[in-house]
């Protein structure tokens, strides 16, 4: 049972992580937290209808993508992650991040403004709001059914150079993804970047000006290895393979078709939901130097795109 403290505008509830489905991924990863403190409503399994009889109805835990960033964030960065966040929203997709100034509360905002459901992991204890400028937008995470955590108790005492940093672990750990929209070179979002990498999660980083300050940290990812964020279709096609399998079924017969067989061979695994390029080499027995020499005259040809790390989707 949960442990109810009262709070100036909110009762604050104590858990363990493994005392909701929302919150049961954290015991997989390193550090994990032995006790949660939240307000407001943890996001809900949703409930999915069964194909046909013989199918059971059974739940799903949400989608859900961290959207994190510069504090300090330009025009070019407010527009991709308010944007990402209100495309993801409209979608059913849990929008996490971290209340901070910056491309934090424009994630937070853009989720809202689409009547989604946003989550804010703090670095300080559960009941003091950082920053305070950011207990209004706190108070209208919690009022349109989202949720604040903190790993900290009421009252606790807590280190900010560390704690700011051990919450990020917390961020990506509840994600399925993590987007880092702008990051200096030495930006925090880098170390959320981290975590999530070391816990097996997919990172995109929206490439930048050069020139930009802000947007080393994210050209450094994507040198590193990170997929180039370019428009929300790159993560929706990602969590919702079926669905985008689904929406382009009219168009199946006319763009499964290639100009050689290995061609047709590699429409025909990618509009099967395949993504990896390893899956599909098995999948067809093509060799490596058939499958990249044919991937790439496809790519030329306008009929698939490159998902970064050696995964594709169809055009």
């Amino acid at each position: 049972m949960s442990t109810l403290f009262t709070n100036f505008f909110e009762k604050i509830n104590q858990i363990s992580p493994l005392e909701h489905d929302f919150t049961e991924v954290l015991e997989a990863i390193a550090l994990k937290p032995k006790t949660l403190y939240f307000r407001g409503k943890l996001p809900e399994n949703m409930v999915k209808k069964p194909k046909n009889k013989t199918e059971q109805t059974r739940t799903e835990r949400r989608k859900t993508v961290a959207i994190v960033g510069s504090r300090h964030n330009t025009r070019y960065g407010e527009e991709i992650a308010y944007k990402l966040a209100y495309e993801l929203a409209k979608k059913g997709v849990v929008i996490v991040s971290g209340l901070a100034y910056g491309i934090d509360s424009i994630g937070h905002k853009g989720c809202l403004a689409a009547g989604g459901t946003t989550v804010a992991v703090l670095g300080t204890p559960i009941n003091r709001i950082y920053p305070q400028n950011h207990l209004p937008l706190a108070k209208e995470i919690i009022e349109k059914d989202g949720a604040i955590i903190s790993e900290y108790a009421p009252g606790s005492e807590v280190f900010p150079k560390t704690s700011f940093l051990e919450r990020n672990r917390l961020i990506s750990g509840l994600s399925d993804i993590v987007v880092v929209v702008e990051a200096a070179e030495k930006s925090g979002s880098l170390n959320t970047a981290t975590h999530a990498l070391e816990q097996g999660k997919t990172v995109f980083a929206v490439p930048g000006n050069i020139t930009n300050p802000y947007s080393q940290g994210c050209n450094k990812l994507i040198k590193q290895g990170a997929i180039p964020y370019t428009e929300p279709r790159d993560i929706l096609e990602l969590l919702f393979p079926e669905d985008y399998v689904k929406k382009h079924k009219k168009l199946k017969q006319q763009n499964l078709i290639g100009d050689t067989d290995v061609e047709t061979l590699i429409l025909q695994a990618l509009a099967s939901g395949l993504r990896s390029g390893e899956e599909i080499m098995k999948a067809t027995n093509l060799p490596p130097e058939v499958f990249n020499q044919t991937v790439t005259l496809l790519e030329i040809k306008g009929r698939l795109r490159s998902l970064g790390m050696n995964h594709w989707g169809l055009v």
